[in-house]
């Protein structure tokens, strides 16, 4: 490739997670800008650090460093790393070109490791802190959805056939239930974070104590410092070269557990759209296919699963390089982490700003409900039945089978394309003529404390939930 002519963007594959799927928000916590600017930081932190401590190091170099945080000449370190082959190395090069007098005491005693995962880290902290916000958002927005349609008797679904009434209010509490969990483990794993802080070339802090003249309270210190300055309350007591890469797991976990929860109710949609029972939000010039101008596809669930499924993958991929790091550390995880955290955490944003613009936009279509919970309801009104019968002197057995009876006959009607003639069937038999069959199919009643159960949940779980992670996620449009 001619120098003088540049790679043309549109000839580089871009991440479409990046470009299409997640918010800018998080987008920008993993951009090299931010990352390399908090490489900068880190350095500076351990050089202040250092110089609180008594290392020769002067006022004049940490100016420098501050005064050069940024911008930063990538070319510059890209041509480092070119003939050094190794990023670390080449970025700290190029920060050194920019404040020249500091150069002596950039990195004093660190490795490479004391960057990247501290800052690795901080890139953690600060994406599970926008994710919480994330989640706060659409338990807010579905809990608002669940109030207003507790009352809403649908039809329940086992195995996916016809179950008990339950309402839509009360579904999509079992959502929030899911999303409550996720919160709780991320806002877990978020509080579980600590620096690497300051720990050598394979843990020991050796070079340090060489520092510091055998002084073991001024390396212990040292680690503290840095550790505050990095926004953390301590670090890890033991690593090797590395911070423990369970740590990443766990995370990942924590953001494979949010993808389930995503997946499960965008499953739960997809069928109730099928159904017509609900609908995502669908935009007045919004296009369902290209072939068939009628659809109104669930493009947003169906988006939202697909994204899940991604971040579940890369979970086992996260566990898999923390079980085979061998002794102090091996170089195998680098390749695994560069792709697996950033992704992980932006396919997880792009999820929930997906499900925030579906929950905020729900539609629930009451004609459908009623039409799929009628075409069910003499089934569903069985135990009724059963009860109201007893109670007017019949025999329970005889009674049950009468129903089945009755019930079996009716779906073979219905199976022929005729309507369901289980009411008539019973008002026909002398064994339920003491039995009022219109109040037995009266829909009041067969939810159960469904209504109840929105109205306690709300009130109590979500609300103390929602209380303790006060901060919600910026609004992010959908992208496409």
């Amino acid at each position: 490739m001619n120098p003088q002519h540049p790679i043309d963007p549109r000839d580089v594959w871009d991440n479409p997670l990046a470009t299409r799927y997640a918010s800018a928000e998080m987008t920008r916590l993993w951009s090299d800008n931010h990352r390399y600017r908090l490489w900068r930081e880190t350095w500076l932190a351990l050089a202040e650090a250092e110089a609180e401590l008594g290392l020769p190091i002067s006022a004049e170099q940490l100016a420098q460093m501050r005064a050069n945080l940024e911008p930063i000449d990538f070319a510059k370190a890209a041509e480092y790393e070119r003939r050094m082959r190794h990023d670390v190395f080449a970025h700290l090069h190029a920060f050194a070109d920019a404040c020249p007098a500091a150069r002596p005491i950039i990195h004093l005693g660190a490795t490479s490791a004391f960057v990247t995962d501290n800052v690795d880290l901080v890139l953690i902290r600060e994406s599970l802190d926008l994710v919480a916000a994330r989640l706060a958002t659409v338990i807010e927005r579905l809990a608002a959805k669940a109030l207003e349609t507790k009352d809403l008797v649908c039809l329940g679904r086992t195995h996916l056939q016809p179950a008990q009434p339950t309402t839509i209010g009360k579904r999509i509490c079992l959502w929030i239930h899911d999303l409550l969990l996720d919160l709780e483990e991320v806002t877990h794993r978020r509080k579980l974070l600590r620096a690497r802080g300051v720990k050598g070339t394979t843990g020991t802090q050796a070079s340090f104590l060489e520092l510091f003249g055998g002084d073991h309270a001024k390396v212990r210190r040292l680690d503290e410092l840095v550790a505050a300055k990095l926004g953390f309350h301590s670090s890890y007591e033991v690593t090797g070269q590395t911070y423990t890469r369970k740590v990443d797991s766990q995370v990942c976990a924590a953001l494979a557990g949010v993808s389930e929860s995503t997946h499960k109710a965008g499953n739960d949609l997809r069928l109730a759209a099928a159904w017509g029972e609900l609908e995502e939000p669908f935009e007045h010039e919004q296009v369902g296919s290209s072939a068939m101008p009628y659809k109104r596809n669930p493009m947003r669930a169906e988006r939202m699963c697909g994204l899940g499924r991604f971040v579940m993958g890369l979970a086992a991929t996260a566990g898999q390089t923390a079980a085979v790091q061998w002794m102090e550390r091996t170089l195998d995880d680098s390749a695994p982490r560069r792709l697996v955290l950033p992704q992980a955490f932006l396919a997880t944003d792009a999820q929930l700003v997906i499900y925030a613009n579906i929950a905020g936009g729900l539609v629930v279509l009451p004609g459908g409900i009623r039409r799929n919970l009628e075409a069910h309801l003499p089934f569903l009104a069985s135990e009724r039945l059963l009860m109201a019968g007893t109670t007017a002197g019949g025999d329970r057995q005889e009674l049950h089978e009468a129903i089945r009876t009755h019930s079996h006959a009716a779906t073979a009607r219905i199976r022929e394309g005729h309507g369901n003639d289980l009411v008539a069937r019973l008002a026909a038999d002398p064994l339920f003529a003491g039995v009022d069959l219109e109040a037995a199919m009266d829909t009041r009643g067969l939810a159960g404390r469904a209504s109840a159960q929105v109205d306690e949940f709300i009130a109590g779980a979500v609300r103390a939930a929602l209380e303790d992670c006060p901060v919600r996620g910026p609004e992010a449009a959908l992208r496409v």
